[in-house]
């Protein structure tokens, strides 16, 4: 009996362990500042919808993970569950607008707020993928000129 307390013991030690380093080395792991990071390409809004339109995978090869700053007319603000999504539409499909989409980061919402529909802007963002109606990029800033 004393061999199997001892066997716990030792692997709860473990367990314990085992979750701290998790902890540490994963989960509280530091994330790049998207708002410095320096954008991997600088492209227009049609430019990218055209590239994952035309051959979705040479473009997701190309752009998924990458940063890119993209110079556009802005066509609409978005807002779902607190978040603010800026929109580039580039054409009217079977369900509704396509083009691109940008998720702003918290502290780009008021910032975002005063650039007016119909205003050329520079966004830059991390794209993540094409869902074969827009481009998606996350992790949006608005970068100054």
């Amino acid at each position: 009996m004393k061999t199997w307390i001892k066997t716990l013991v030792i692997l709860a030690a473990i367990g314990m362990v085992t979750a701290t380093m998790l902890f540490v080395f994963v989960i509280n792991k530091s994330h790049p500042d998207y708002e410095t990071k320096k954008a991997d390409y600088s492209l227009s809004a049609i430019d990218i919808f055209n590239d994952y339109s035309e051959d979705i995978q040479n473009a997701s090869k190309k752009y998924n993970g990458k940063i890119i700053e993209i110079e556009s007319t802005l066509t609409e603000i978005e807002s779902s569950d607190g978040q603010i999504i800026a929109c580039f539409v580039l054409k009217e499909g079977v369900f509704g607008p396509e083009g691109v989409r940008i998720r702003m980061l918290e502290n780009q919402k008021n910032i975002l707020k005063d650039i007016a529909i119909g205003e050329k802007v520079t966004l830059k963002g991390y794209v993540t993928g094409y869902n074969e109606t827009d481009v998606i990029l996350e992790h949006g800033s608005i970068v100054v000129q």
